[in-house]
């Protein structure tokens, strides 16, 4: 069977759920706030950091099928902004009957969790350093920028049981130190804003962990995770949105069930609209994972637009500015990349300002070796609205030398994509046209 949080916690992450009651399965349609607790500590800032973490992580994929989320997958729905599904209401009763609040998370200090992750991490080859390239076209100043990052973490049940990676040794997937990887990236780029795909530890890991950074989160499965079908999975995968609370307050938040063809399918996405506390201004930020393999193009396309009619409806016709991560399984010669770039949305992709002309993809955000070759493709995005948004700086990508010869992941990089980090800033003019 399927531990839940309580059960798998290693010894670090069981300090930092504490106070913090494992929630129930994830809503349908809900905000599904996991990191619902005050975290007053931030990662720009934080507050005194907990004593005594072990530099053991051993904690286990987990065990069974998770068959409870095959079942409660069948329930979720395919657009809400409020209201739970039927089985996740059952779950949330018996605490509720209680009348047990859920606990404020104790604080927890980056820096802290950063010192313990490199203790773990300290027989591997040293994280891959990347350095963000300046994309101002004026002088730096005004309000703090918005720092979003964007990135597949690779589930652990896909790569240890499903994605064959035929050159990365076994032990270098290992969920004790891989996690350590992740969160490593993440507390180094300190995202103000944080969109993932393919998260199938969120209980267990990343809304424990986060919460008490400061961030809120929020977690939507795939209805039908491959990650199921793995022996020992940890649960399904699906996108989560984290935010920092101390400088945005969530206004709306919309889990959607990707339709094509109208039918509706296993791909999901996240839309919320934030207010910015240090500018009072108004933006959505949106998170996907589209159809992945070759010969599903125009299935891609079909849901790149139902998300893109459901992002219209969110933002008012665009009159709310926009960000949209996501691995779109995509090249950009594909129908759904053109959509994005034609859409009266007013989008662009952040990452075209890196090349030389500012219309060009990078050559690639994920390398990897399966058996039947290597592939090297663009797929991952963040689009934003280009007249309302500017695009400050963004994240270099890994060299193909910093990669090797084996590719990805590896010892020193934990996923087969690359995190995209780019920091945004709000035209000064809040009454132009998007």
């Amino acid at each position: 069977m399927y531990q839940g949080p309580a059960r798998c916690l290693c010894p670090l992450l069981r300090r930092a759920a504490t106070a913090s009651t494992a929630p129930p399965p994830p809503r349908a349609g809900g905000t599904g706030e996991g990191g619902s607790g005050a975290g007053t500590a931030t990662l720009r800032g934080a507050r005194r950091a907990p004593h005594g973490f072990s530099s053991s992580l051993g904690c286990p994929m987990g065990g069974g099928g998770s068959r409870l989320y095959g079942a409660l997958a069948q329930t979720l729905s395919s657009t809400s902004s409020s209201g739970t599904s039927s089985a996740a209401a059952a779950a949330a009763a018996p605490r509720e009957r209680r009348g047990q609040p859920e606990a404020e998370p104790e604080p927890l200090e980056a820096r802290e969790l950063l010192a313990q992750c490199r203790l773990v991490l300290r027989r591997r080859p040293p994280r891959c350093r990347r350095r963000f390239v300046d994309l101002r076209q004026g002088a730096a100043g005004g309000p703090r920028p918005i720092r979003v990052m964007q990135w597949n973490i690779l589930a652990q049940a896909l790569g240890e049981g499903k994605d064959n990676f035929v050159q990365c040794p076994m032990e270098a997937l290992k969920w004790e130190e891989r996690k350590c990887l992740i969160l490593e990236e993440i507390l180094a780029y300190q995202p103000d804003i944080l969109c993932l795909q393919e998260v199938d530890h969120y209980f267990d890991t990343f809304q424990p962990l986060l919460s008490r950074l400061g961030y809120q989160g929020t977690f939507f499965p795939k209805p039908w995770s491959p990650c199921l079908d793995v022996e020992r999975n940890n649960g399904p995968d699906g996108c989560a949105l984290f935010f920092l609370k101390d400088r945005f307050e969530l206004i709306n938040s919309a889990n959607i069930r990707l339709t094509a063809m109208k039918l509706k399918t296993n791909q999901v996405a996240i839309a919320q609209t934030l207010k910015c506390h240090e500018t009072g201004r108004l933006f959505c930020i949106a998170v996907t994972h589209l159809k992945a393999r070759t010969g599903w193009e125009r299935f891609r396309s079909a849901q790149g637009c139902d998300l893109l009619q459901n992002l219209k409806s969110i933002t008012q016709g665009a009159k709310i500015p926009l960000i949209v991560c996501g691995d779109f399984n995509a090249e950009p010669t594909e129908e759904v990349y053109r959509e994005f770039s034609n859409s009266s949305l007013n989008l662009n992709s952040a990452y075209k300002l890196l090349s030389p002309d500012g219309q060009s993809e990078p050559p690639y955000t994920t390398w990897k070796i399966r058996p039947s070759g290597e592939c090297r493709h663009t797929l991952d995005y963040i689009w934003y609205s280009q007249h309302a948004l500017n695009v400050n700086s963004a994240l270099g990508l890994l060299t193909e030398e910093q990669i090797g010869p084996n590719r990805l992941p590896s010892f020193n990089y934990p996923s087969d994509h690359m995190s995209l980090v780019c920091d945004f800033s709000f035209n000064q003019d809040p009454d132009r046209l998007l």
